[in-house]
């Protein structure tokens, strides 16, 4: 009901520029909830899932392909998304609302929390040798400027790692519309490895993968999509 009505509001809370705080109020109230109910059923235990096929098995990766790699991974939310990567000589997780995620217990998670925003990433230029945003790149304030920096932060011959909800109407919580064609604002410093384009079935990516539903671009339907992005940064 309140993310319906947020939605409806969008165009407004855009005009006196309230969205941004519109948005990090809902996504922090949405997580504070799934934290509840999960106290609630086991006490003490910190909210988690399982991510590593979508840095594998969704990309066509192995473990052995972050050994002694540097990782960031964009709207990681509070989950623990990078739990899985002792492999690699660093691996940070960034989002802005890192220090209301350590209310829910992300400390007792194996990676590091930067609070920060994709427009502005807090690391040197070519830092990271592996870059991911699952399911995330929709949710920033700005689309242009967190591909300026996707850019900087990857290391020369680096990987960028995408998945992404496409063709839905911009909401509260993800504001951004990504096209079919996302790939080409990232050209010509990244090139594409492959790219891959799923009917969303599931809102699970692996799920949606291993059920190998791809997108029928011939079918005329309004619906939503899901792009998986595997780009290596040759400029």
């Amino acid at each position: 009901m309140i993310a319906r009505l947020l939605d409806v509001l969008l165009p407004t809370l855009k005009a006196v520029k309230a969205d941004v705080a519109a948005k990090h109020g809902f996504e922090a109230s949405f997580w504070m909830k799934q934290y509840i109910i999960q106290q609630l059923r086991t006490p003490g235990k910190a909210l988690g899932g399982v991510y590593e096929p979508c840095f594998t098995a969704l990309v066509e990766l192995t473990l052995a392909d972050y050994s002694g790699k540097k990782l960031l991974d964009i709207g990681c939310g509070p989950l623990g998304t990078l739990e899985w990567a002792g492999m690699t000589a660093e691996r940070v997780g960034l989002d802005p609302l890192v220090n209301t995620y350590r209310l829910l217990g992300i400390d007792r998670h194996k990676m590091t929390y930067m609070q920060a925003v994709s427009e502005k990433i807090p690391y040197p230029d070519c830092y990271f040798d592996i870059v991911s945003c699952f399911n995330a790149l929709d949710h920033v304030d700005d689309l242009d400027r967190t591909v300026a920096e996707i850019k900087r932060v990857v290391a020369k011959s680096g990987l960028f790692l995408l998945g992404v909800d496409t063709n839905h109407s911009p909401t509260i919580a993800e504001p951004v519309a990504i096209d079919w064609n996302i790939s080409k604002k990232f050209s010509p410093e990244f090139e594409a490895e492959f790219e891959r384009h799923y009917e969303k079935s599931s809102t699970s990516y692996i799920d949606v993968m291993r059920a190998k539903t791809y997108f029928d671009h011939d079918d005329p339907r309004p619906r939503p999509g899901i792009i998986v992005l595997k780009l290596r940064k040759v400029v």
